[in-house]
């Protein structure tokens, strides 16, 4: 699934927030959507708590089971979370959110194993790294 449009992003965000966005549909591009959307029309949404409950509870709905080796993961989130301000931050505050998911997505960040450039595997998938924001072990953040 490419989104290729503001609505279409919009409609997937509020399907992620409603809890009705079926799995298979929570792709890669979809979590960078979803949190674009966030940061730019519902910021309040975007604190490390309501990022929690969020996907806690989308997870929930989804049949995921929230463990310590799956579901919710904290550092990825905060990590994430970063990543998307930096993305929204360097194009004009008006630049279609379409356009900025495209950017994102040609990016490093688009790759879905782009963590691993900066936390080391036996890290960041450990049950503390899931509970609680876990510093980078191999490179600092650029963000």
């Amino acid at each position: 699934m490419t989104l290729s449009t503001d609505s279409e992003i919009e409609r997937l965000a509020l399907r992620f927030i409603e809890r009705s966005l079926p799995k298979a549909e929570w792709t890669h591009e979809a979590h960078w959507a979803a949190a674009l959307w966030l940061a730019r029309h519902r910021p309040e949404l975007t604190a490390p708590d309501a990022m929690r409950g969020l996907i806690t509870r989308f997870n929930e709905a989804t049949g995921t089971v929230n463990s310590d080796s799956s579901g919710y993961h904290h550092t990825i989130t905060l990590a994430s979370m970063r990543a998307t301000a930096h993305h929204l931050h360097a194009h004009p505050a008006d630049t279609p959110l379409h356009h900025v998911l495209a950017s994102l997505m040609a990016s490093p960040h688009g790759h879905p194993d782009w963590l691993l450039g900066y936390w080391t595997r036996d890290r960041l998938f450990t049950p503390e790294a899931r509970q609680d924001w876990v510093a980078p072990d191999s490179a600092a953040l650029p963000f």
